[in-house]
Formats: structure tokens, C-alpha cells, sequence
């Protein structure tokens, strides 16, 4: 893959990582006003509905769309396993907990890489690895301490690292399961699929959908996990992952509390606190050194 080319897939998981972190403020916002499940249904069906009318416009989309489905459904099915974890896990653990415990996903992806991919993994890899953990830590915690060190694992925690596992293995389909698919049809199958995961998801904890209830304001913030944060990172992470591998494409999740305060300071003026400015310079640090090792690697397999 020419270099030119590459860069434009990081800065593509750049910007996928950016609405995903937007997503986080706009989720604020909903909180409290319909169940996470429904919330998360609606985003699923909301972008089905946007993309439907484009992919039944041509007819090479359409005659791929039942062959795609089958590899969609077990895509969307770990992904939509995650986001049924987070929400059985925020009943008994913190969102504290919960972003901490995030921040393993890369490490792990890159770990089933090894098996899956037979992909390298060095012990100075595994140091970096842990290295953007512990930065992002310092940035969920605030820098404090006290905090960090009243950290400990309760049942919700132990939820939230299965659900951790299903994401991983979300990324790890979507590479493992491409087939030269036609992008659009597969991200379109990809969201009818989470859309039929959540709806057996609310069957099963007898949950409303409450849907009425988003009104005013609330209309533009789920417009936003719509388009933004459902639609839009779907489509990233899937071109992205294909063309860059799991492990490269999760390395960036170190940069999402990153993100998320930059985000809060630039639209509610919410000020950078200077004890969180080293773990984001940690993170950051990681992140580069990961992306530089995988870019060199790469080049070399290529080369070969």
C-alpha cells in the first residue's frame, strides 16, 4: 500500500476516533431519557433508514445484499454483544471503571491478532501497549491518585471485560469475514444485523422503547449518534480495519479520553485540567510509537 495511502486511513480511524468521543457527550445528554437499549436500537435503525434508499439504487448493490448478510449478522453480533455488556455492567460498576477497563481493548486485539493474523508481537510492543493503558488511565482518574488506588473489580467489572472481549472480536470479524465486499452493502448489513441483535435484546429484558420521549434538543444529539457516531465510524472502522488490521485501528482508542476533553473544552468550555496533561502526553507518545512500529512492519511484509 503506497505511503500516501496509508496516511489517509489513519487520519480516516483519526476521525472515526474523534465521533466516537462525540458520541460520549451526546450520550450524556440522552442519559435518563429512554433505556440504552432502545437508544441504541434507534441509532442502528436510523442509519439503516439514511443508507437503504442508496444501496437499493443500484442494481450490483442490491444482488449482494443477501449474500453479505450472513457474515454482517456475525459481525454486528459482536458488536452489538458489546454495547449489551456495557449496559448489564453499568448496573453494578462505574463509568470510572468501565473507561478504565477500555482501555485494554488494543492490547487484546493485538494478542488474538498473534492467533488469528499470526501477526508479531514484540515484548517492547507489549511494554508500549501498556504504556498507552496507563496514560489514559491518568486521564480518566484526573491524575488523582487516591482514585486509582481505590480502583477494584466487582461483578459489573467482570461483565464489562467479556464485553471488552466482544468488541475485540468485532474487529477481528471485520477483517476476518471481508470478502471484496461493496463497502456501503456491507456497513448496511452490518447495521440491519445490530439492529435484529437489539431488538432480541429488549425482548428479553422487557424494556420499552419510549421513543416519543426524544424531543427538543434531544432530536440533534441523537441525530448526531445517528449520522455521526453509528453511520459514519461503521463505515470508517470497516474500510479502515480491512485496509490497516485490527490491532493498528484499536491502537487509537489511547486517544479517546483525549479527545473527549479536547471535545468538552471546545463546546462547553470546559477546562483541560493540568494534572491529566501527562497521561495525554503518555498516550500520545504510545500511540505514535505503535503506529510508527505497525507502518515499518508493514513496509518491510510488503516489501517481501
Amino acid at each position: 500500500m503506497p505511503t500516501l495511502e496509508k496516511i489517509k486511513y489513519h487520519l480516516l480511524v483519526l476521525l472515526a476516533t474523534t465521533l466516537v468521543a462525540g458520541s460520549f457527550l451526546a450520550s450524556e445528554k440522552l442519559a435518563g431519557i429512554i433505556n440504552p437499549f432502545s437508544l441504541t436500537l434507534l441509532r442502528f435503525i436510523g442509519a439503516s433508514l439514511i443508507l437503504l434508499p442508496i444501496v437499493l439504487s443500484k442494481h450490483e448493490w442490491r444482488t449482494k445484499i443477501i449474500s453479505t448478510l450472513p457474515r454482517a449478522m456475525a459481525i454486528s453480533l459482536f458488536y452489538s454483544a458489546f454495547f449489551i455488556g456495557f449496559f448489564e455492567s453499568l448496573n453494578t460498576t462505574t463509568s470510572l471503571n468501565t473507561g478504565t477497563l477500555f482501555t485494554l481493548v488494543p492490547f487484546i486485539t493485538a494478542l488474538l491478532s498473534i492467533v488469528i493474523f499470526r501477526e508479531n508481537i514484540t515484548q517492547k510492543q507489549i511494554f508500549v501497549y501498556l504504556l498507552g493503558a496507563a496514560g489514559t488511565t491518568w486521564v480518566i482518574f484526573g491524575g488523582q491518585l487516591e482514585l486509582l488506588l481505590s480502583f477494584s473489580l466487582n461483578k459489573g467489572d467482570l461483565i464489562f471485560i467479556v464485553a471488552i472481549l466482544f468488541m475485540c472480536l468485532y474487529s477481528i470479524a471485520m477483517k476476518f469475514l471481508y470478502r471484496n465486499d461493496k463497502m456501503i452493502v456491507l456497513v448496511f448489513c452490518t447495521l440491519i444485523g445490530g439492529s435484529f441483535w437489539m431488538v432480541l435484546a429488549l425482548l428479553f429484558s422487557g424494556q420499552p422503547l419510549q421513543w416519543n420521549l426524544i424531543q427538543g434538543d434531544s432530536i440533534l444529539y441523537m441525530a448526531y449518534l445517528i449520522v455521526g457516531a453509528t453511520l459514519a465510524t461503521v463505515y470508517l472502522y470497516q474500510i479502515t480495519t480491512i485496509a490497516l488490521g485490527p490491532s493498528r485501528v484499536n491502537a487509537y482508542i489511547y486517544l479517546n479520553p483525549i479527545l473527549v476533553a479536547i471535545l468538552l473544552f471546545v463546546i462547553d468550555g470546559v477546562s483541560i485540567s493540568t494534572s491529566i496533561m501527562p497521561g495525554i502526553l503518555i498516550s500520545i507518545i504510545a500511540t505514535i510509537v505503535l503506529q510508527g512500529r505497525n507502518i515499518r512492519e508493514a513496509t518491510v511484509a510488503s516489501v517481501k
